[in-house]
């Protein structure tokens, strides 16, 4: 049994929305007409394209941390790994919009899938004009050969990076979707497990693991992964987690990325920070500049022991986007 600080398990994503509210008003606030639909205090500005993320919760920072200006304009929140239902998407959407149109993203899952397409056709009742752009950054997920079929996990940063960025510089909505496309195509995330979370209703692990056992690729909700096998060094782990990327997508000497290690909810900044040394290390091997680098917590799995890491390949666009600077209240770029 796993022990966490709450009080009414169905009523713990409530609590942490009023709780994130209360924290930062300066950046956000929960809309009276749903209490899953959160709001940057900076959202609907005229002429502005409006940019939507969300998911379930148990992925904090993700995705309600990455709220505020120059990223994302608003987060309908849904339960435990369980996507939002339409109408808090719908109340967001409404609140967002600034008369250009609003832009949608999340990971390729089957409930995210339908609940946000629903909630576009309603909003394109009122008027609104919605695009979408599916995050499929997870190379474990699917073949090269069915790309459309990867979830979406750590990698999305950077696709909401790039699309917040470009609707805060005014691009058009075509314009934002073009970049956010780009953005998906030019990165790839694999990941690796090495203890299971528990979801707050049962307090019972999602998946099992030996003491002496890692898997590789498995997902933030618990999807059987590619590999299962004995615990690895640091090293040995990152340098698979490279190759399974770079043989996905080769990278070239010369070129310039953006890498993110992404720790799932357990896994200290002291192993992180070694993971991206060795990272770090093999790519300069290769004649590959690191541009940026990001280490931390971006898409978690409750408290889930492990990390990912995602590449993107950058050109001159996506380098400004990613460079430019962004104002949340669990992540700031200058």
């Amino acid at each position: 049994m796993f022990k966490k600080l709450m009080n009414v398990p169905n009523e713990i994503v409530d609590e942490m929305i009023e709780g994130y509210a209360a924290a930062y008003p300066r950046y956000v606030k929960v809309l009276e007409s749903n209490k899953r639909a959160i709001v940057g205090a900076h959202a609907g500005r005229p002429g502005k394209v409006g940019i939507v993320i969300g998911g379930g919760s148990g992925h904090e920072p993700a995705f309600m941390g990455l709220i505020g200006p120059g990223l994302v304009d608003g987060v309908p929140v849904g339960n435990v790994f369980a996507s939002p239902p339409p109408d808090p998407i719908v109340e967001v959407t409404k609140a967002v919009n600034g008369g250009a149109g609003v832009l949608y993203m999340y990971g390729n899952y089957a409930g995210d899938c339908m609940n946000f397409d629903m909630a576009a056709e309603l909003a394109g009742m009122e008027g609104i004009r919605v695009e979408t752009v599916l995050v499929t950054d997870d190379v474990a997920s699917a073949s090269k050969e069915e790309a459309d079929r990867r979830r979406g996990i750590a990698g999305g940063f950077f696709v909401f990076k790039a699309a917040g960025a470009a609707a805060d510089k005014g691009f058009t909505l075509e314009e934002t979707v073009r970049v956010a496309r780009k953005a998906n195509e030019r990165v790839r995330t694999m990941g690796v497990a090495l203890s299971p979370c528990a979801v707050p209703q049962t307090g019972m692990p999602s998946f099992e693991l030996a003491g002496d056992e890692m898997e590789i690729g498995l997902g933030i909700h618990g999807e059987p992964g590619v590999e299962r096998g004995k615990l690895r060094t640091a090293n040995e782990v990152a340098d698979e987690l490279l190759r399974r990327i770079t043989g996905d997508m080769p990278l070239a000497a010369g070129e310039q990325v953006a890498v993110l290690v992404n720790g799932l909810g357990s896994t200290t900044y002291m192993e992180l920070f070694v993971v991206f040394r060795r990272i770090a290390a093999k790519l300069r091997e290769q004649g590959v500049e690191v541009h940026r680098s990001y280490v931390g917590e971006f898409v978690t799995s409750l408290e889930m022991g492990g990390c990912s890491v995602s590449i993107l390949k950058l050109d001159d666009e996506l380098r400004e986007l990613i460079d430019y600077p962004a104002d949340t209240p669990l992540f700031v770029q200058k």
